[in-house]
């Protein structure tokens, strides 16, 4: 068995000037105001999109990512339905072959330190349904059977795309100190790398969890 934290990789290259320039473009049509783009221009016409509340401009770009989180977060994540997601499948993945280590990877709770006692309960518990599964696999049973008696916890990997309108809903959405913490956890770490490759899009979202 295998403990872990979340973790994401960005999926493309993402030149963030480049970015704003195109969304720049793209915006400056509403107005017919194309004349006034400059080399230093789509930082501040953004910003003022964005105020203005005129935040269908971006839908014109996405980003897409790939995150490590466990299967319960997953399922907060698939409701935001203007994204397209491909997630690793417990139907067709035997996790008791040696491409996985012949283990089960379980993604740790945020919210319990691990020299807790709830920690340790979990942990205790997490063993359990790793011994269950691959008993249930060497009798013959398919992952799909098999899966049943996995946990939230189980580690999993979706790759997500959103535009950035999308993505910006579920920055604030998902960092609010009413999110779920494992969720908010996750939410936090990608709105920082985003906020770092392009910071005028995201610069006025707080993240409310942290």
């Amino acid at each position: 068995m295998r403990l872990i934290t979340p973790a994401f990789e960005f999926l493309q290259e993402i030149d963030g000037a480049a970015m704003l320039k195109r969304l720049e473009r793209a915006g400056r049509v509403c107005y017919k105001s194309e004349g006034k783009i400059t080399d230093s221009s789509a930082g501040q016409f953004i910003q003022n999109i964005i105020k203005r509340g005129h935040e269908s401009v971006l839908e014109h770009e996405k980003i897409t990512v790939s995150i490590v989180c466990d299967r319960g977060v997953t399922h907060e994540l698939v409701r935001h339905r203007i994204a397209s997601y491909s997630q690793e499948s417990t139907r067709y993945c035997n996790y008791f072959k040696e491409q996985f280590g012949r283990e089960l990877t379980f993604i740790k709770p945020c919210f319990w330190p691990e020299d807790s006692a709830r920690f340790a309960l979990w942990r205790d518990q997490m063993q359990q349904i790793e011994h269950t599964y691959n008993r249930l696999i060497e009798d013959g049973a398919t992952p799909q059977e098999a899966r049943s008696v996995l946990s939230n916890s189980l580690k999993t990997e979706i790759v997500v795309t959103m535009n950035i309108r999308e993505w910006r809903h579920f920055f604030r959405l998902r960092t609010a100190a009413a999110a779920h913490p494992q969720m908010r956890e996750i939410a936090g770490m990608l709105l920082e790398g985003f906020r770092e490759k392009i910071p005028v899009l995201f610069d006025d979202i707080f993240d409310g969890g942290r």
